[in-house]
C-alpha cells in the first residue's frame, strides 16, 4: 500500500511539473517595448517607439509630468535607433518614477517597477537615467525623451513573470530569470 502511495505521489508531482514546464514556452515570449507598452497601458499606437510621440498628437494628451499609467516616449539615438517606450507604474517623486517595460536590460525581457530618474537641467523629463539590470543600478547613459503620453485609463497589471536579467531582486530594480514576483 505504501509503494502505491509513493507511485501516486510521483505521478502527481511529474504531472504538475510537466504542466508548469509545459506553460513555460508560452510565458517565455520575446517582447519588444512597443507591443508590451501598448498591452499594459492601453495606448493604442503601433509602430516603432520613436514614432509614438508624434502619433499620439491629437489622439492622446501629452505632457512632461509623469502619471501612473502614462507611457514615457524615448527618442531615437545612435544606440537606440527606434527609440523606446515604457509605462510609468508608479510616481515616486517629482524626478523619480518606477517603469514597467520590455527589451531594456535583456533582449526580449520584461522588467517591472524599475527606477528611472529625471536628470534634465530643467527638470522636465527630457533626459533620463534608467535602471539597468546587468549593472544592478541606474545605467551610466542619459537618454533623451519626448515626454509622457497619457492613456486616460487605469493601466493593466503587468504579468507576474519576469525575464529580464539573471540575478535576484536588487534595490528598486527587481529582476530575475523566469521568477515569480509578488508585491515589492
Amino acid at each position: 500500500m505504501k509503494a502505491l502511495a509513493v507511485r501516486f505521489a510521483l505521478v502527481v508531482s511529474c504531472g504538475l511539473t510537466a504542466s508548469v514546464l509545459g506553460a513555460a514556452p508560452a510565458a517565455a515570449q520575446f517582447w519588444q517595448c512597443a507591443p508590451y507598452a501598448r498591452q499594459i497601458s492601453g495606448i493604442e499606437i503601433r509602430g516603432n517607439a520613436d514614432t509614438w510621440w508624434s502619433q499620439a498628437a491629437g489622439r492622446y494628451e501629452r505632457g512632461h509630468t509623469p502619471v501612473a499609467g502614462s507611457v514615457l516616449a524615448f527618442q531615437a539615438t545612435s544606440r537606440m535607433r527606434v527609440g523606446h517606450v515604457a509605462m510609468v507604474s508608479k510616481v515616486v517623486g517629482d524626478r523619480e518614477v518606477l517603469l514597467t517595460h520590455a527589451n531594456w536590460s535583456r533582449r526580449g525581457g520584461i522588467e517591472r517597477d524599475v527606477r528611472a530618474v529625471d536628470v534634465s537641467a530643467a527638470g522636465d523629463w527630457s533626459l533620463v537615467k534608467v535602471w539597468y539590470g546587468p549593472q544592478g543600478g541606474l545605467g551610466t547613459s542619459n537618454y533623451p525623451t519626448s515626454g509622457f503620453i497619457y492613456s486616460g485609463q487605469t493601466p493593466v497589471a503587468a504579468p507576474a513573470l519576469q525575464y529580464a536579467g539573471t540575478g535576484p531582486s536588487i534595490g528598486r530594480g527587481p529582476i530575475g530569470v523566469v521568477a515569480f514576483t509578488g508585491k515589492d
